[in-house]
C-alpha cells in the first residue's frame, strides 16, 4: 500500500466533506466520500440502511468500502463519523493515507447538523446525542497524524493547515 491519500476523519459536522472537496480541487486529486460509496453499492441512503438493516450491517458495509477505497491513490477520502470505531478501518486508513482528524465543539457540531435529516444517529434529542457520542468517541481519533479544530477556521484555512503538514 501507499500513503498517497489524505484521509479525513472526525465526528459528523466537523467539515470532512466540505474540506475534502476543497482539498481535492486544490491538489487535483479525486474526492471520495465513503458514505456515498456505501449508498451507491447498497442502493439505499444511509438512514434507510440504518432503519432497514441496522447499524451493524451498515458498519460491515462501511468496512468493505473502506478496504476497497483505500487501495486507490491520489484521493481525498472523507470517512463517515463512526468509521474509526473498527480497528480494521483504522489500520486501512493509517496504512495508505495521511490521516487528518477534524474536530469541533459540541455547539458548533449542533449548529452545523441540526437541520440535516440524514443523521440517523441523532434521532430524538440531537444535543444530547451529540454530547453522548462525543464522549463515547473521545479517544477514537487519536491515531490520526494531524488534529485540526475547525470551530473558528474557514475551509481554506483548514486546507492550508493540512497542506503545510510535513509529509514523509
Amino acid at each position: 500500500m501507499n500513503k498517497n491519500n489524505i484521509v479525513l476523519v472526525g465526528f459528523m459536522g466537523t467539515g470532512k466533506s466540505t474540506v475534502g472537496k476543497a482539498l481535492a480541487e486544490r491538489l487535483n486529486w479525486t474526492f471520495v466520500d465513503v458514505d456515498r460509496e456505501i449508498e451507491a453499492v447498497e442502493g439505499k441512503s444511509i438512514p434507510v440502511l440504518f432503519r432497514e438493516k441496522g447499524e451493524e450491517y451498515f458498519r460491515q458495509s462501511e468496512q468493505e468500502q473502506i478496504a476497497r477505497v483505500m487501495q486507490g491513490s491520489r484521493q481525498i477520502v472523507s470517512m463517515g463519523g463512526g468509521a474509526v470505531l473498527r480497528e480494521a478501518n483504522r489500520r486501512a486508513m493509517a496504512a495508505s493515507g495521511l490521516v487528518v482528524a477534524l474536530t469541533a465543539s459540541a455547539s458548533t457540531i449542533l449548529e452545523r447538523v441540526k437541520n440535516d435529516p440524514d443523521r440517523p444517529l441523532l434521532a430524538g434529542n440531537p444535543e444530547q446525542k451529540i454530547a453522548q457520542l462525543l464522549k463515547e468517541r473521545k479517544n477514537a481519533y487519536q491515531f490520526a497524524d494531524i488534529h485540526i479544530n475547525t470551530d473558528e477556521l474557514q475551509v481554506t484555512e483548514v486546507v492550508e493547515a493540512i497542506l503545510s503538514f510535513p509529509s514523509g
